[in-house]
């Protein structure tokens, strides 16, 4: 199986920003334009994009879709969209508009139904967010923490049909402090599903520790801060991956 880097481009305020631990009181904006941003990351050899519209993921609806699709029609790589996704509306317009996967976050836990449906009619474009506190889910843009395991929420769903998962460990999130291979690994494991590890990657090395478990599920990793910090080269680390994966 092979690996993918995913860069992040998290939108807010229609500005390419970085939130400390999902901190919306800690932001760094590292471009004006999400859309420059994204034809910079394809330009340097990103296979696939991830988008946040962070906004939307507080307000608990698409803020940024007009934003979201201009992008996806504009690079082309497929694209990911996460934040606010809570209706098949909301799926639908994304779909419409040229995104290639997207992700459902909060819906996962508070609206079951819902996520079957979604899986049911739109099967390997839809992804599950699990937004992890020390192993458990946390939803609403990452504002309240439940009492769920992700480890049995997606057992549940890859039962129901989700065949990819992205875990994000929040406490590593922007801090660059290395992923949290055990956890990641863990899930894929236990759910025989592909994960794309989310939060905390600081280095090439940390790609690399991860991309060992391709084989295992381990299908990719989401960048966002050690990109936009200089710390990964985004062309190096796809060579290295090319060479060593």
């Amino acid at each position: 199986m092979s690996f993918t880097i995913y860069p992040a481009i998290d939108i807010r305020g229609g500005k390419c920003v970085r939130l400390y631990q999902g901190d919306y009181a800690q932001e760094t904006v590292y471009g004006e334009s999400p859309l420059e941003v994204a034809k910079k990351w394809v330009a340097e050899g990103a296979k696939w994009l991830h988008l946040v519209d962070l906004d939307g993921a507080k307000a608990g609806e698409p803020v940024h879709a007009d934003l979201v699709s201009a992008i996806a029609q504009e690079v082309d790589v497929p694209v990911q969209i996460g934040g606010g996704i809570r209706t098949e509306k909301d799926i639908y317009r994304y779909v419409e508009g040229g995104v290639s996967r997207i992700i459902l976050g909060t819906a996962a836990i508070e609206n079951r139904g819902f996520v079957e449906k979604s899986l049911r009619l739109y099967g390997k474009q839809i992804a599950i967010g699990l937004d992890c506190r020390r192993g458990y889910v946390a939803t609403r843009g990452w504002l309240e923490t439940t009492d769920l395991k992700a480890v049995d929420l997606a057992k549940e769903l890859a039962a129901l049909g989700a065949g990819t998962f992205i875990y994000t460990d929040i406490s590593r999130d922007g801090t660059l402090s290395g992923p949290n291979v055990e956890e990641i690994v863990g899930l894929a494991r236990a759910t025989g599903k592909q994960v794309i590890a989310s939060g905390g990657v600081s280095t090439t090395a940390d790609l690399l520790a991860l991309a060992q478990f391709a084989a295992e599920g381990v299908s990719g990793a989401i960048v966002g801060k050690a990109l936009y910090t200089g710390a990964v080269q985004l062309s190096a680390a796809l060579r290295r991956m090319q060479e060593e994966v």
